[in-house]
């Protein structure tokens, strides 16, 4: 086989996601595997460029990792005629300048979500990068998961009949910073920053609902700002400006219904970390990360209210488990397989700038929601 290199410049990587997901398990994961096979002869060969604004970072971590290329000087990489692809895992507020550099350098752009603070932003980006002719997509992580991946193959086989409702689950406590670390960074939890779980988390919800269930046509919201004090990673107290709860309702094209309740004020009493429930005519489904239960119409028991004694019979041995029937790869490396592809083999990819631009604009529209007190139509995104 013949080699491909591709030169990818990753800024953004010394921070918890950019490291941990794109670096290690996807770019790193992708060399010890002996690269990407395209399947035609030629393996693909990543070659990172790691970028940022910390020097010792940068050089400590590409001597961990053997690695040899890093900058702090993002112009200086752009002018390099060598790099192919620029990945981006900054801080959202850092986002929209950098993108627009590298999309006039003429660079194709991968880039974590929300792609922008505001709609417009991200709307501009997507118009720019279609002007200019490059290959752009947005980490849309979800839709890889093990277990939403058996939910779509349940909603493509017409397992729910006429879909219903979805009920989504997210959350944790993150810990507030002064007698245990928290486990989130504290720009989180500064609006002025950039910070808020709608900006952070509704993006997803889009994605998610808009690929499983479809369009989302209007949104409901009521956030919270639940922990108002929180502690930095210095230990200084500092004040929460952002929301770090928020209950949302979707109205979906199509006429089902989402309810997710997203927050980092919540200790967890279920399977997993997110769970979605999916309510149909024909049957019924729980999903969380990497599992996915089922129960059928034709198998749905006959509960009966009385309580006045205990229940007989647990409810969740009455769901059936759904079968791995493939291997599953972490979810952000088999996106970034997908993208390479896309960007050497032209292969078709539409998780892209204006897919992301659609995820800025629904938490836009539930923040607006939730400050005027009412449901409020959701345009669908063209360009």
């Amino acid at each position: 086989m013949t080699r491909r290199t591709v030169r990818i410049a990753m800024n953004g990587v010394t921070g918890r996601m950019g490291y941990r997901q794109h670096l290690v398990r996807s770019i790193l994961a992708l060399r010890e595997q002996g690269g990407l096979d395209l399947g035609d002869g030629r393996v693909l060969w990543p070659e990172p460029v790691l970028v940022g604004r910390r020097e010792h970072a940068l050089r400590a971590l590409a001597e961990r990792h053997g690695l040899t290329e890093w900058s702090t000087d993002l112009d200086a990489v752009l002018a390099d005629d060598s790099i192919d692809v620029y990945f981006d895992a900054q801080v959202t507020s850092a986002r929209v300048d950098a993108l627009t550099k590298v999309i006039a350098a003429g660079k194709h752009v991968y880039t974590e979500k929300p792609t922008a603070a505001d709609f417009a932003g991200a709307l501009d980006l997507a118009r720019l990068a279609r002007a200019q002719g490059i290959k752009h997509g947005v980490v849309q992580d979800k839709l890889f998961l093990p277990g939403l991946l058996k939910l779509k193959r349940l909603v493509d086989g017409g397992f729910f009949g006429e879909i219903l409702s979805v009920r989504g689950e997210f959350g944790y406590w993150v810990f507030e910073g002064d007698w245990q670390e928290a486990q989130r960074p504290s720009w989180n939890y500064r609006s002025e920053d950039g910070g808020g779980i709608v900006v952070d988390m509704f993006p997803h919800w889009e994605y998610v609902l808009h690929e499983l269930f479809g369009r989302v046509t209007s949104v409901s919201a009521e956030i919270a700002t639940h922990v108002p004090r929180r502690w930095d990673e210095q230990g200084k107290p500092y004040e929460a400006t952002a929301d770090d709860a928020a209950y949302g309702t979707f109205h979906l094209e199509g006429g089902a219904i989402a309810q997710i309740n997203s927050s980092w004020a919540v200790r967890v009493h279920r399977d997993e970390l997110v769970e979605f429930q999916v309510d149909g005519t024909e049957g019924s489904a729980v999903a969380g990360l990497r599992t996915c239960r089922v129960q059928h119409r034709s198998l749905t028991p006959k509960p009966v209210w009385n309580p006045d004694i205990p229940a007989a019979y647990s409810f969740r041995e009455q769901w059936q488990e759904v079968p791995d029937n493939a291997d599953f790869d972490n979810g952000f490396k088999a996106q970034w397989e997908l993208f390479l592809r896309h960007v050497v083999l032209d292969e078709p990819y539409h998780w892209d700038l204006l897919a992301g631009a659609r995820g800025v604009q629904l938490a836009e529209l539930g923040l607006r929601s939730a400050a005027e007190g009412r449901r409020l139509d959701v345009p669908e995104v063209t360009l």
